[in-house]
Formats: C-alpha cells, structure tokens, sequence
C-alpha cells in the first residue's frame, strides 16, 4: 500500500512539475509577442510617416526621384513582409532595407538647405527619427525577451515539455545586411 502511496506522490510531482514548467514557456512566449507588438505599433507609425515625407521632400529633391522610389518601394515591401505575427527572415531583412533607404534619404537631404529650412519637413524627419529610436528601444526589449525565451525553450529539462507542446525558438531581431551595407558606407567626418 505504501508503494502506491509513493508512486502517487511522485506522479503528482512530475505533473506538477510539468505544469510550473509550462506555464513558464507561456509567460515567456507571451512576453516575447508583446515585445514584437511593441516594434509592429512603431512600424506601422513609420509606415504612415514615410509617404507624408516623401510627398514633403520631391519638390525639392527633383534630382533624387531615384532615392524616394527606392524609400517607397522599401516602405512597400516592409509593410507587405509585416503581414503579421513574430518577426520573420523576410520581415528582418525589409525592415533593413527601408531602414537603408531612409538613412539613404536623410543623407541626401543635407544637401538642400531650402528643404532643412522647411517646417513640415523638419518636422517630419523629427517624428521619424523619434520613431527609429522607440523602434531601436522596442527591438532591444524584444530581443531580451526573445534571448530569455530560447534559453527556456533549449535548457534542460525544459526543453522537453517545450518539445511536447511545440514551442519553438522565437527569431532574434539582428541588424540586416542592407542596413550593414549603409552604417559602412556613411560619409567619413573629418573635422581638422
């Protein structure tokens, strides 16, 4: 009678133990989608500002039509690989290209003192760059919680009731080629 007692005991404290451990991997997968939907609200702000600049900034840079296609084309295809859902390879990499394309944009506006003059779009490019920073901010968070969640998901013994109920890695927010290729390309500032 005590062996049952024992192996009773033992059931309810690896069921136990199971329950703890997956109410863990949901809390932090949980996390993790909040810290996505924290980036998406700063995405979708950035999506509504980018035409209103472009619209702002054409008159003036009429010898950069090329530069704001390619910012609305990036801007385009951001929106369309953010269809929803935790960030993808696909989403990362045309988050980084429209990132390159404004910072493309940016650039070239320091060109034209009459547009560094105008209100609306200095105004306009303030908002986008208070926005680059909360999405910078946004994508840290996320990627601490996301770094928090794939330790649970891949440690011992852990990972074998994430295994069971099929949680899997949550993708890490790493910066894209395209926005590589611009950080290494700005101008060089020498000041002797």
């Amino acid at each position: 009678m005590t062996v049952i007692w024992v192996l009773l005991g033992l059931a309810v404290l690896v069921i136990g133990w199971g329950i703890i451990i997956y109410n863990r991997l949901v809390r932090l997968k949980t996390q993790v989608a909040n810290g996505w939907s924290q980036i998406d609200v700063q995405l979708k702000r950035r999506y509504d500002l980018i035409p209103n600049l472009v619209e702002s900034v054409k008159d003036y840079m009429s010898y950069e039509q090329e530069t704001l296609r390619q910012v609305i084309e990036a801007r385009n295809s951001a929106v369309t690989a953010n269809a929803g859902g935790l960030p993808s390879h696909a989403t990362i990499a045309a988050e980084g290209a429209l990132s390159a394309s404004l910072g493309r944009l940016f650039a070239l506006s320091e060109n034209y003192p009459d547009l560094k003059a105008n209100d609306t779009v200095r105004q306009l490019m303030e908002e986008l760059a208070s926005t680059e920073n909360k999405i910078g901010f946004a994508r840290q968070f996320y990627n601490d919680s996301a770094t928090t969640y794939n330790a649970t998901v891949l440690s011992f013994p852990d990972n074998m009731i994430a295994n069971k109920f099929g949680f899997r890695e949550a993708e890490l927010w790493r910066v894209a080629e395209a926005e590589r290729a611009a950080v290494e390309a700005a101008p060089k500032v020498n000041l002797r």
